[in-house]
């Protein structure tokens, strides 16, 4: 299993980048759902946050951990 973290985290840290990436596109697509004019899209726009700000942490926590496997 120790292994497979340390597969996961070192050689795959592409993922945690392009997964906050993905999270800050989501935050900002659902930013723009707010606006007056997108009123309709309101609920859309709530999930694209909730979404994204997953995202966001997600990639986080993983860029954390290649810093903190990296410090070892």
């Amino acid at each position: 299993m120790r292994n497979a973290l340390k597969i996961l985290v070192q050689d795959y840290s592409w993922i945690h980048l392009s997964l906050g990436l993905l999270g800050n596109f989501a935050f900002f697509v659902g930013s723009i759902g707010f606006l007056p004019t997108f009123e309709d899209y309101k609920i859309a726009a709530v999930w694209l946050f909730i979404m994204g700000s997953f995202l966001m942490l997600i990639g986080s926590v993983g860029e954390l951990l290649v810093d903190v496997w990296n410090e070892r």
